[in-house]
């Protein structure tokens, strides 16, 4: 039996879902794996999920795209790869409550955004903004990450980055109207989030132990699709007390299509990663040019 440990990104959700179905239907002990699923409630978010992969204390992370490079460009670098991606579609917004004053994303302007501080998500706003036709005075706020979502409840901040088909979900069922701003509407051709990351050498030494990881894990989510409600019940069991209020059906209808296919599932495009790359380094979000081969290690696992 291989033990792997996988670092969440965030508390259990419905983007996670097929990772505790696979480990709920022993589809990683079929393939002779034990699959420990690390929730960021353990150390209350006071390290990142690629951080824990960077220490060793995990084999994968699950972080958006901007992770990698990140981690590949800071002063003591550490190499990460993507593995693969839960989701072939873009199911994040930027948000805040319709009933604000904030129209269009140029609105945003002398407001304060909630922001998990990572390495280029407040500029990415900000070009969202210049994009349409707004002024670069971003006001950023950066409360603990776990609490970032309350702060737009709360009116402690007036916009925030969520999962439309979490987050999103929980505002329907509560009543609370959002307006949504897609980065894809305003010009920022953004890539994955989130994707399965691993260390460039740990893919090396363990290429099929992590191809049979990947098997597993595709027919956790794949299985999602055509069993909903024994999914959602699996995840019920997972998701914390506090957000047992979210109406979990529609997340997984939100999110199911958005998994892929027997053929996609999991599949990531070079040709969308080096546009999002070209993209940062044009607007000098990142001045190291990089090549989507060397963080794209999907071609491994097909």
């Amino acid at each position: 039996m291989d033990f792997l440990s996988l670092a969440l990104d965030w508390t259990p959700n419905v983007n996670h879902i097929g990772f505790f179905v696979a480990q709920n239907k022993s589809f990683y002990r079929d393939e002779g794996i034990d699959l420990n699923i690390v929730s960021p409630i353990s150390d209350d978010y006071a390290s990142t999920p690629a951080k824990k992969l960077e220490q060793g204390k995990v084999d994968f992370a699950l972080c958006p795209i901007e992770s990698l490079i990140s981690f590949r460009t800071k002063r003591s670098p550490f190499s990460m790869v993507a593995i693969a991606t839960l989701l072939q579609d873009d199911l994040s917004a930027i948000v805040c409550l319709e009933d604000s004053n904030i129209k269009r994303p140029r609105d945003l302007s002398n407001k304060i955004y909630g922001s998990y501080n990572a390495r280029y998500e407040d500029r990415i706003v900000r070009e969202m903004i210049k994009n349409d036709g707004g002024e670069d005075n971003l006001l950023c706020s950066y409360p603990k990450k776990l609490g970032i979502w309350s702060t737009l409840l709360s009116g402690n901040s007036d916009a925030t980055w969520i999962f439309l088909n979490w987050e999103g979900v929980e505002a329907e069922g509560q009543g609370i109207k959002l307006k949504y701003f897609k980065l894809g509407d305003f010009g920022i051709p953004y890539s994955y989030s989130p994707v399965i990351a691993a260390s460039e050498s740990g893919v090396k030494i363990n290429r099929g132990t992590y191809q049979r990881f990947l098997a597993a894990t595709k027919k956790g989510f794949l299985f999602c699709q055509n069993n909903h409600e024994e999914a959602v019940d699996i995840l019920r069991r997972q998701v914390p007390s506090t957000d047992l209020n979210i109406n979990l059906e529609r997340a997984l209808d939100l999110s199911s299509a958005a998994f892929g296919t027997e053929e996609t599932w999991g599949s990531i495009d070079g040709s969308r990663l080096q546009t999002f790359f070209d993209w940062l380094n044009r607007k000098e979000l990142e001045k190291q040019r990089f090549s989507a081969e060397e963080i794209n290690a999907w071609k491994f696992f097909r």
